[in-house]
């Protein structure tokens, strides 16, 4: 097994992030307590991700930083594994353009 091990413990959710955020996704893990995602930006732009344990708290979290916010920025074309509470919701701005985003729930590094 490598150092890179990801284990998908649910579903593949996406979302396409706008300047205005588009109504917040679930990304439901099949084990008690799952709480990493594999999140791709696969984008030319800044994805701000609003995320949070309702779709509300997501929507009102992915506001795009310009001094200080919520939002987790994730660079164009990344592709990270977050920790973030189990089965989150997720949405995401951004100040120029679109980026789709994909969420997989999982566990791993």
């Amino acid at each position: 097994m490598s150092t890179n091990a990801f284990t998908r413990t649910g579903n593949t959710v996406v979302f396409l992030a706008a300047a205005t955020a588009p109504t917040p996704v679930q990304c439901v893990s099949s084990t008690l307590g799952g709480n990493q995602y594999r999140i791709i930006n696969s984008g030319s732009v800044t994805v701000f991700l609003g995320y949070g344990v309702a779709s509300t708290d997501a929507a009102n979290n992915s506001a795009v930083i310009t001094t200080t916010g919520p939002a987790y920025p994730l660079l164009a074309g990344t592709d990270e594994i977050l920790t973030f509470v189990p089965n989150a919701y997720f949405t995401g701005t951004t100040s120029t353009s679109t980026a789709n985003i994909y969420i997989t729930p999982g566990d791993g590094m």
